[in-house]
Order: C-alpha cells, then structure tokens, then sequence
C-alpha cells in the first residue's frame, strides 16, 4: 500500500514539470492582513491608521521553462529584514520544490502598510515597531501559496513577452547645486521643477500571454517611484493603501482580465510627479503606467518574432556581499562591516536583481546599463532592508539619502560589480551556448526599428 502511494505522488510530481521547450506558469493573489487602528510603517513607527482605502497584497508568478523552475513574489509592505527574508523565502523554496535562489521577494515600498522590518530611531535593527503578528501571518500566506503552485493544475502553457518604454510619471527629488551641495527638495514643494538629479523612467512590462490567441495572462510591470501618492495630509496619510502599485494592478486586471504585479524599481531617490496629493494622485499615477503597460503588450502581441521570447530560460543565483560601513554606524552599532545578500533572477531575456535596501535611481541605471540581459529590472528591498544606499559623488554632495546611507562610499561601486558579475554567471549557466553572455548583436542592421526583425502578428 505504501509504494503505491509513493509511485501515485511521484507521478503526480512527474506531471507537474512541464516538457522540454514547454513553458508553463502559475500565479497567485493573497490578501495582505491589516486592520484599523493598525500601526503604519513608512514615516515614523507611532502612526496609527484610521481608514483603509484598498487591500495589500501579495502577488506571486512562478514559471517553468520545462528544466527549471522561478518564482517571483511582490509583497505590499515597506520592507523586510534579512532574517525575515531568508525564512521566507526558504519556506516557500520548500513548498515549491525549488533551490531558495530561485525565489525572489520584493517590496513594493507602501508607505501605508503595517511595520515588518525593525524600526529604531538610529536605524539599526531594534524591533521597537516590528509588527511581528502581520510578519508570520504574511510567512503562512507565502508558505500556502506556494505550496498550491506545487500542484500540476494549476500550471498553464504560456507564451513570454517583453518591452519597455518611457513613463514619464516619476521625477527625482533633489536639487544639486554647481558645487555639488544636494538640496532635499521634498520640503520645498515650490521648488520641485528645479530637481537636477537623473531619473530612470523605464517602464518594464513583461507578459504571459495565452500561447494560441495571445491574450495577456499576467502582467508584470516595474518602475522606480517611492509610492508616496497617497500619502496626504492629515487624515490622508493615515490610511491602509497600496499607493499606486494598488490602482496599477486594478486597472490591468479590470481592463484585460489579465492578474497583476507591481515590480518596484530602484527608488531610493525618486517619487512620483504627484507625490503626497492622496488618493486621486495615487490612481492617476496607477493608471497612467497601467496604461503604458498595455500599450506594451500590444506591442508585444504585434511584433511577436521580436518581443516574444524563443527560449524563456530561468534561473536564479544568490550572491553574498559583505560591506564596510561608514565610521558614524561603525561608531553606532560596534561592527565594521555588514553580511548582506544581492540576487539575481531570469526569466528569458528578462533578469531581475534583487537588492538589500533603497538603493537610488543612479546605482540601478548602472546595473542596467553592465548587465548582458535584455532587459534588466531592479527588484527594491528583495534580500534586506538596510537602509539607503548611495554612490560616492552622491554622498559627497549630501543630501536625506546621504545622511541615511550606512555604508561606506566605494561599497555601491563594489556592489554593482558584483551584481554584474552575478548577472554574467547567471547568464552563462541559463544560456551556456553563447559563451560570454549576449554580446554578439553584430549581424543586426543598423536601423533596426520595431518589426524589423520578424515582425508581425501572426509570425510563428
């Protein structure tokens, strides 16, 4: 009797894996508990809510390429410490049946949802506000969730796509004057159309589409904005919301039918152009990329030899990271240097980078720019939250980030080459054919515009 049981289980398993050049998805949407009265995390740990506006919630997508197996998951919450992370997301590598670099966690950085990283007024970890009832009832959300995926019905045959556009829904929020003195210009409303710092305003979207009539499946879109929208005055900014992350979502799933998932970007120093104007704000700001979204997956849908993906390989790598820190924390906390973890995850052209804090626009613009991906997306808060983290020149002209960054100046620099390599080594074990990653687009044309190559709707 029991080796029956043990030979109906595995071949239950069996059917669950996809066949060899078959891709497969699974997904799921989980309701994040918060109720009134609920302390807020975002602008202090004594904020106590009175309303709620919308549900946070936790947005998971796994895929299967037929030889391995991902799983990406958005939570709406400030941030998660290390430890949390790590117990997360070994939980639900478990339930899937998948190595933990495999999973990656995300934050979408609501300002309006309850605390689940310590909070201590030096900023080192002192648990003052941890709201550890809401962390373990997000820890068996995420545990059940994957667990459901393991099962083979829940898996469909999708085909994967990607684009990326320009949004212009973001600004950064400092002013740098000629001799490099940094101007912290959210206090200064009047003064916002003067910002001088460089903003990344990449809309990715990547979709899973229905492989025989193309219909959108599940979106994911990423884009770099603290969701501070929301966030008004008063009352305002007292209550439960997923800030425009929430009305992004709501939009593509009531529009296409299609879930979706908010991807936040590297937003240490960027806000949206309506920043703290409350709900109205935060739905223009939702909607507006919920929009770009779409017209990208139009796009995809019509130039399919040229956004839809041959070879959806995943993959994902852990990558350790011991930084120095700077004398003022070495002085507060008694430790010269900090274990954090950086990861990198890929599906197909897509790779996602998975960072330990808020790191500002200008250290993801140049994580994209040394990657071999396509495409390559920040992931924010997705191993840690240690705070700001900010490049040397950044640090050397002051400013809110740089009073905040923990580490020492030339760390960012050694994090973004080990993001890279990280982002190599990735690459070469999902495509070991192409040897020192994609760097042979020499037989393109020179003009190359969209549809160029393979395009057309109905190209197979």
């Amino acid at each position: 009797m029991m080796e029956r049981l043990m030979a109906i289980a595995m071949l239950a398993a069996l059917s669950a894996i996809p066949a060899e050049g078959v891709t497969k998805a699974a997904w799921f949407r989980e309701t994040i508990p918060c109720a009134v009265g609920t302390k807020l995390a975002g602008y202090g740990p004594d904020d106590v809510s009175v309303a709620k506006n919308d549900d946070l919630m936790m947005c998971g997508v796994a895929v299967d390429d037929g030889r391995e197996r991902v799983l990406l998951v958005s939570l709406d919450v400030l941030g998660l410490d290390d430890t949390t992370v790590r117990g997360f997301r070994a939980a639900a590598a478990k339930a899937l049946g998948v190595p933990e670099a495999h999973v990656l966690l995300s934050c979408t950085h609501t300002h309006e949802g309850p605390h689940t990283r310590a909070y201590a007024p030096d900023g080192e970890s002192g648990g003052e506000a941890l709201d550890r009832a809401s962390v373990e009832a997000i820890r068996a959300k995420l545990v059940a969730a994957a667990g459901r995926l393991a099962d083979a019905k829940a898996w469909r045959e999708v085909e994967v796509g990607f684009h990326s556009v320009r949004a212009d829904e973001n600004r950064n929020r400092r002013f740098t004057t000629a001799d490099n003195c940094a101007s912290f210009i959210a206090h200064r409303r009047a003064l916002h159309g003067i910002a001088t710092g460089p903003v990344d305003q990449e809309l990715g979207t990547v979709a899973l589409l229905d492989p025989v009539r193309r219909d959108p499946l599940y979106v994911i879109g990423n884009y770099a904005a603290h969701p501070l929208s929301a966030h008004s005055p008063g009352r305002g900014g007292l209550r439960i919301s997923a800030d425009f992350p929430g009305f992004y979502r709501r939009c593509i799933r009531e529009d296409t039918g299609a879930e979706a998932m908010f991807v936040q970007g590297a937003a240490g120093d960027v806000v949206p152009k309506d920043d703290e104007l409350g709900l109205t704000a935060a739905r223009r700001t939702g909607e507006n990329l919920a929009m770009a979204s779409m017209a990208s997956v139009i796009d995809i849908q019509r130039n399919a030899g040229r956004f839809i993906m041959s070879e959806p390989k995943v993959g994902g790598l852990l990558i350790p990271f011991r930084a120095k820190l700077r004398d003022r924390w070495r002085e507060r906390t008694g430790a010269a240097e900090k274990d954090l973890e950086l990861q990198v995850l890929s599906i197909g052209e897509v790779a996602f980078v998975g960072v330990p804090g808020e790191i500002v626009n200008e250290i993801g613009l140049e994580i994209k720019w040394n990657s071999p991906f396509k495409r390559t997306f920040i992931a924010y808060c997705a191993t840690g939250y240690f705070g700001y983290m900010c490049p040397a020149n950044l640090i050397a002209a002051g400013g809110y980030e740089a009073k905040n960054n923990r580490l020492s100046s030339r760390e960012t620099l050694r994090m973004v080459a080990a993001i890279t390599d990280g982002l190599f080594d990735l690459r070469r074990k999902t495509f070991p054919s192409e040897g020192d990653g994609r760097l042979d687009a020499l037989d393109l044309p020179l003009v190359n515009l969209p549809g160029g190559v393979k395009g057309g709707k109905f190209d197979r």
